[in-house]
């Protein structure tokens, strides 16, 4: 939904509804979204997430049939699509997934034929006037990347895919955007590491030659083309987790000129002080099918750990004070969780600063655990939750 006053288009990410196919995706959309949709905007229209794996995308693009029935669906709801989850490429709900949720990485003729087909399906399903982004892995798992050649391939395959983002516009008239996103333990981690990268690397004069010669452009064209259809997806969550102060981090994309094509909301588990009894409690959270990568902040100094049973057992070898922020998605309104809290703080700080200086036309809340959310945080149905977390989002805007 537009939130108006120029503060973008609101909406929830379908990666918490059951999606690793087509035919469940259809399904999530048609039982879920009209149900969020009625109780959140009423009369008004509605911004679709959509979650394509590299299976439903594949699915799309060679069938006409299935988009004619997506924009039918859309149009009969009052809705729109605006964004695409292409992060997991494979399974993600009911299978364990870890760190091979980044693969294939973006050295991959996976990936990159992966993203190609997102666009165009989104060139071809989206509504005149809106420019869809596509959320991207963060280019790929940081232990594998083992020498700068890694880095070399991450970046000529997104040049790849800007080039053909720069020839669907020229042949639909449609911008479609690529947003990669920095999480932790990833190649992308902090707002300094994808700062570095994107002005050392994606906005080189060398990515501008490549882009001009494989979209046939001239390079003063390609500089723009870059900044055009390529810059972040800003997950309030993952950059909370690193410790960042919100407002530093969104100021430094803005001076640096790299566009947040997607302002992401959401919230983390946060120990402010830990303890025995709080250790115990987190327990029930580490016995997961996701990452727990988790952040210790221990005299000053940062700690990552890839999951919360690596944290427990440092904190068995040697107890004392310290503070956790673990990647498990909670729901954006809640603060207190009783024996810790969350990091709400940090997504009201981030809207905050979004109000006063618009940073994106996107906007997304993308808490996915509803799965392995444990019972007393589940308040009703996901119809439910989701309608109350849009409604606490957009409380802090409007």
């Amino acid at each position: 939904m537009d939130l108006g006053n120029g503060l973008g288009h609101l909406t929830y990410s379908t990666l918490v509804h059951p999606g690793d196919t087509w035919e469940q995706m259809w399904a999530s959309l048609n039982t879920y979204v009209p149900k969020v949709k009625a109780r959140v905007a009423g009369n008004k229209a509605f911004g679709v997430s959509l979650r394509l794996s590299a299976d439903s995308a594949n699915t799309l693009v060679n069938s006409k049939t299935e988009r004619e029935k997506l924009k039918k669906f859309l149009g009969d709801n009052d809705m729109y699509l605006y964004t695409v989850n292409a992060f997991p490429y494979g399974a993600f709900k009911g299978t364990t997934v870890k760190e091979q949720v980044y693969e294939p990485d973006w050295r991959s003729e996976e990936r990159t034929r992966y993203t190609m087909n997102v666009a165009d399906v989104l060139a071809d399903v989206c509504p005149v006037g809106i420019s869809p982004s596509i959320q991207s892995a963060p280019l790929g798992f940081k232990p594998r990347v083992t020498d700068g050649s890694v880095v070399e391939s991450y970046t000529e395959h997104v040049m790849r895919v800007v080039a053909h983002l720069v020839g669907l516009e020229q042949r639909t008239g449609r911008v479609v955007t690529l947003a990669l996103e920095p999480e932790p333990y990833c190649f992308l981690e902090t707002t300094d590491e994808a700062v570095d990268y994107f002005t050392k690397h994606l906005y080189s004069g060398a990515a501008a030659e490549k882009v001009a010669t494989l979209a046939h452009l001239p390079i003063s064209e390609a500089h723009v083309a870059l900044r055009r259809h390529l810059g972040i997806v800003f997950d309030i969550c993952h950059q909370a987790l690193e410790y960042e102060n919100m407002a530093e981090s969104l100021q430094k994309l803005v001076d640096a000129g790299i566009p947040i094509f997607k302002l992401q909301e959401a919230a983390a588990l946060h120990v402010p002080e830990v303890t025995q009894s709080t250790v115990d409690a987190l327990k029930r959270y580490s016995k997961t099918i996701y990452l727990t990568q988790t952040v210790e902040k221990k005299d000053g100094k940062l700690t990552r750990y890839l999951n919360l049973e690596d944290a427990f057992a440092a904190w068995d070898k040697a107890p004392g004070p310290r503070e956790w922020r673990t990647h498990f998605h909670v729901p954006v309104f809640l603060d207190d969780l009783g024996p810790f809290r969350t990091t709400r703080f940090a997504i009201a700080d981030a809207l905050a600063f979004h109000k006063k200086k618009p940073l994106s036309r996107q906007l997304e809340i993308e808490t996915y655990t509803w799965d392995v959310l444990p019972d007393n945080l589940k308040t009703g149905d996901i119809v439910d939750y989701v309608c109350r977390e849009l409604e606490w989002v957009r409380g802090q805007l409007v």
